[in-house]
Parts: C-alpha cells; structure tokens; sequence
C-alpha cells in the first residue's frame, strides 16, 4: 500500500490531540527495556512521516530519555504520545492512541534480544537485536 495514511487520535483526557501521517500501515513492536518501564510492556507503534500536528502542544510534556530520543507524554493524564528520535523527525506513534486501527499490521519486531520469556506473538515478523537496531540507524556497530 502506497498510500498516505491519515489519522488521528487523543490521550485519555482529551487535553492532546495528534494528527498522524504514514506511509506505510505497519506496526513496530519494540521489546527493550526502557520501552517496557514506560509502557508496560512493549510498544506498539505506528511510524509517522514526519512530525505530527498537535493540538494541545501545551498540555505535553517532554522526558529525555536518552543521549538519542526522547518521549513525549500528557502532562495532565499521563498518556503516552510519542517517541522521537533526537537526530531526525522519526515519530514512533503508540498504535493504540490512534482511532481506527485497521489498515495497520505489526510487521517488524526491534529489541528481540531484550524480550521477557513471558509473552511471544504468533506473527510472522522480521526480528532485530538492539545491536542489529543501533546500526541500523547509526551505521556504528558499537553503540
């Protein structure tokens, strides 16, 4: 599918409200370990082409939450709105904050490495190490 994905969606007291582009209709599940303290578990997520339009921009606040991305939130209910990565406008959108989720299929799996024993998903998936991910998006094998 090469057609733009339009969407939005809004955190759980309504103060923020993210306008979504895509590309591509996949969903990215990322198993590190940081990703599970902030959510729970592992990420959904939806890439945005670009940055998002944002209503309530005030209502959301920033947490660096590392040398290279940092993760935005509602300051008021605390959901969370996105992950973005510091050197580019890469949005990684929570899948389950945007409205209609059916053009979207999880196709890629990142932090394999990083999985709990305890759960596994049955789709058939492309799977990276954070090694494999790092290089990746720096091209330097020793992040």
């Amino acid at each position: 599918m090469s057609d733009t994905i339009d969407t939005q969606g809004s955190c759980l007291c309504g103060a923020v409200t993210l306008h979504v582009s895509a590309h591509d209709p996949h969903v990215d599940v990322c198993h590190c370990r940081m990703c599970h303290v902030w959510s729970g578990g592992p990420m959904m997520a939806v890439t945005a082409s670009g940055a998002p339009r944002v209503d309530g921009e005030a209502d959301v606040a920033i947490y660096d939450s590392s040398e290279w991305a940092e993760r935005g939130f509602c300051r008021h209910c605390g959901t969370h709105l996105f992950y973005r990565l510091k050197s580019s406008e890469h949005y990684a959108i929570p899948v389950g904050l945007l409205g209609d989720t059916s053009p979207w299929e999880m196709t890629l799996q990142i932090f394999t490495d990083e999985q709990p024993q305890y759960y596994d998903f049955a789709n058939d998936t492309k799977a990276m190490t954070g090694q494999e991910v790092f290089e990746m998006f720096t091209g330097d094998a020793s992040s």
